[in-house]
């Protein structure tokens, strides 16, 4: 009874492993609330948010961000952004860190790998 007990968990197992999704990695970065939020005019403002657009419609033209958005609850945490995982997640702090926003002190970004299954997100 033991060795088919065995035998069970054994089969269930490998089925578990055959039908195991495909994972592709991608990186979840969160946009925070930087040392200069608020700092500045009006005017300063909304030119950074400007820029900050700009940059996040270069970044997704490259092909390297995927989707990005703000939160609407005012947190400190400001938006997310996801960036497909073909290259070093160095290489997307460093472009991420180059949006105007960061730059300015206005926010910060904090980057994380992330698996998603195959075929979920484009």
């Amino acid at each position: 009874m033991r060795l088919l007990l065995v035998g069970l968990l054994l089969a269930v197992g490998l089925m578990g492993q055959e039908s195991a999704p495909k994972m592709v990695k991608y990186y979840m970065g969160f946009l925070k609330k930087g040392p200069a939020w608020g700092a500045g005019t009006k005017e300063e403002g909304a030119e950074i948010q400007k820029q900050h657009l700009a940059h996040l419609g270069k970044m997704h033209q490259m092909g390297k961000l995927v989707v990005a958005g703000p939160f609407g609850d005012n947190g400190e945490i400001r938006g997310i952004l996801v960036f497909r995982g073909k290259d070093s997640l160095e290489e997307m702090k460093k472009l991420a860190e180059e949006d105007p926003a960061v730059k300015a002190g206005r926010m910060v970004v904090e980057l994380h790998p992330w698996y998603v299954q195959d075929g979920v997100l484009p």
